[in-house]
C-alpha cells in the first residue's frame, strides 16, 4: 500500500470521520475491503464502475472527513497543495477504490476512470476528479480534468479546482486563465485553488477588470473575489477600479478592495480610507491589509 493510499484509508477509519457516521461502520468497512479486493484482482472496466456507483449504498452520503492539525500537515506533505478536509466519506471511500486498482499506471486505468465518467453522477464525478491528482502521471488526465473546470455545476469545478495542485501543476497558462475567471462565474471559492498567489499574471489581470467592467455596466455587482486575480499587475485601471470598489461597493466588495489594493502595493488610499471608514468589518479589512495579510487564504475571511 502505498503512502498515499494509507492516507485515503486512514480518513475512513472510525473517529476520523463526523456527521451521521464516524468513519466507516463494520458494515461498511467490510463492504470496502471486499470490494477493493476485487478492484485489485481486475475487474472488467463496467464492473469497476458499477463498484464506484454502488459505494453509496454502504457509505453515508452525508458524513465528512474531518482532519487534525497533524493530519492536514501530512496530507500537504504527501502531496504538497493537496487539502481533503472537506471531503465526504463517500469520496473517500471511492478514491480509495481507485487506488485499489493494479493498472494505475496503465492505459487501462485511464480507459476505466473514462468509462466510469461516463455513467457517472455527480457525486460519483466528483470522487473521480477528487481522485485523479493522487495517481501517479497525473498529468494523463489533463484532458478530464480540463472538461471538470468547464463544468457549470460548482460541485464538479470544485473537485478539480479547489484544494488540489492538480491545475496549478499541470494546466498550461490558458486553461489556468479560464478556470481563474469560471471560478468567479460559478461563484467557486477562489482563494482555495492551490498556487493562484503564484501564477497571476497581466493577462489575468485584463481578463478580471473586463469581468469586473461588464459586471458594472450591466448593474451587477464585482464578485469580492475578483480582485484576488490582480495582484502586482493592477497597473492603473486596477487601481481605479479598485478605489472605485472602495468608495462605493457593498461592504462585502470593500473589504476585498483593501486586499486587492494591498496585495497591488498601494498603501496610501487605505490609510486615507481608513481614517473615514464606518463599517467595521471594512475597517478590519483595512487593518489587515495594512499589516499585511496579503496571501489568497486572506480572503476566506470576508465578511458574509
Amino acid at each position: 500500500m502505498t503512502p498515499i493510499t494509507a492516507f485515503v484509508d486512514s480518513l475512513l477509519q472510525p473517529g476520523v470521520g463526523h456527521g451521521p457516521e464516524r468513519g466507516l461502520d463494520a458494515r461498511a468497512r467490510a463492504w470496502l475491503e471486499s470490494a477493493c479486493s476485487e478492484v485489485a484482482s481486475g475487474l472488467p472496466h463496467a464492473e469497476f464502475a458499477a463498484r464506484i456507483a454502488l459505494a453509496s449504498r454502504y457509505v453515508p452520503r452525508r458524513g465528512t472527513v474531518v482532519l487534525a492539525p497533524a493530519q492536514r500537515a501530512a496530507a500537504d506533505e504527501l502531496l504538497p497543495g493537496w487539502n481533503p478536509e472537506r471531503w465526504g466519506l463517500l469520496e473517500a471511500a471511492r478514491a480509495r477504490l481507485v487506488l485499489a486498482r493494479r493498472d494505475l499506471e496503465a492505459r487501462s486505468c485511464v480507459d476505466a476512470l473514462e468509462l466510469t465518467f461516463t455513467y457517472a453522477d455527480i457525486g460519483e464525478a466528483c470522487a473521480l476528479y477528487k481522485a485523479i491528482v493522487l495517481l501517479p502521471g497525473p498529468e494523463r488526465f489533463v484532458w478530464r480534468m480540463g472538461e471538470g473546470c468547464r463544468s457549470s455545476m460548482r460541485a464538479i469545478f470544485e473537485a478539480v479546482a479547489c484544494d488540489s495542485p492538480y491545475p496549478f501543476r499541470h494546466f498550461d497558462a490558458l486553461a489556468w486563465r479560464q478556470m481563474v475567471i469560471k471560478a468567479l462565474f460559478v461563484e467557486a471559492p477562489l482563494w482555495r485553488v492551490h498556487g493562484l498567489d503564484l501564477r497571476l499574471d497581466a493577462e489575468l489581470a485584463r481578463m478580471a477588470l473586463d469581468l469586473a467592467e461588464e459586471r458594472r455596466s450591466a448593474g451587477r455587482p464585482v464578485q469580492p473575489e475578483l480582485w484576488l486575480a490582480l495582484g502586482k499587475h493592477a497597473g492603473e485601471r486596477g487601481l481605479a477600479s479598485l478605489q472605485k470598489e472602495l468608495e462605493n461597493g457593498p461592504d462585502r466588495g470593500r473589504a476585498a478592495a483593501a486586499f486587492g489594493l494591498a496585495r497591488a502595493g498601494a498603501l496610501d488610499p487605505l490609510l486615507k480610507a481608513r481614517s473615514r471608514e464606518a463599517s467595521p468589518q471594512v475597517q478590519s479589512a483595512i487593518d489587515r491589509a495594512l499589516k499585511g495579510a496579503l496571501s489568497q487564504t486572506a480572503f476566506a475571511s470576508l465578511p458574509a
